[in-house]
């Protein structure tokens, strides 16, 4: 397995993997109502974001997003299809390891409030906490992991 960082061509095989999976699943239009297109992934990566894909003989199965600014896993999703076989950790590893670098002590991430949720328990395995259900914003009734920076960086 190899892990990339994406690129702008990359871009519409992030929504390919976001739309294939099974749990948390969001079409298309869903996403855009978030205002997540194209577009704004686009420009997030030329401001304060980074992805990494994973592949497996050179095909994409997975990807992370991070975002500085705001501390955070903006998202991690694998083809089902590869689940189980470690992209998810080593996508995280380098979503981590990125925003640590940019001198953040704590970042956190929302998932569903639901602990049989396979992301819930992965979370947990890597060392995030929880903290709580959000009550209000774009988040509303997701539970919130949170980890901090347990690495001296130089």
């Amino acid at each position: 397995m190899n892990i990339r960082t994406a690129q702008q061509d990359d871009i519409e095989t992030l929504f390919e993997i976001r739309t294939s999976v099974v749990e948390n699943y969001q079409s298309r239009e869903e996403i855009a109502e978030l205002g997540i297109t194209p577009k704004s992934i686009a420009k997030m990566l030329q401001t304060d974001c980074c992805a990494w894909i994973a592949e497996a003989d050179d095909q994409p199965i997975g990807f992370s997003i991070a975002n500085a600014t705001g501390e955070t896993i903006f998202g991690l999703f694998v083809l089902p299809s590869f689940e189980g076989r470690g992209a998810g950790r080593a996508l995280m590893q380098a979503a981590e390891t990125w925003l640590w670098s940019k001198g953040i002590e704590e970042i956190w991430l929302v998932t569903g409030n639901d602990p049989s949720l396979r992301a819930y328990g992965f979370y947990l395995h890597l060392g995030w906490a929880q903290v709580g259900i959000e009550s209000d914003g774009d988040f509303k009734g997701e539970m919130k992991f949170v980890k901090r920076c347990t690495e001296k960086l130089s």
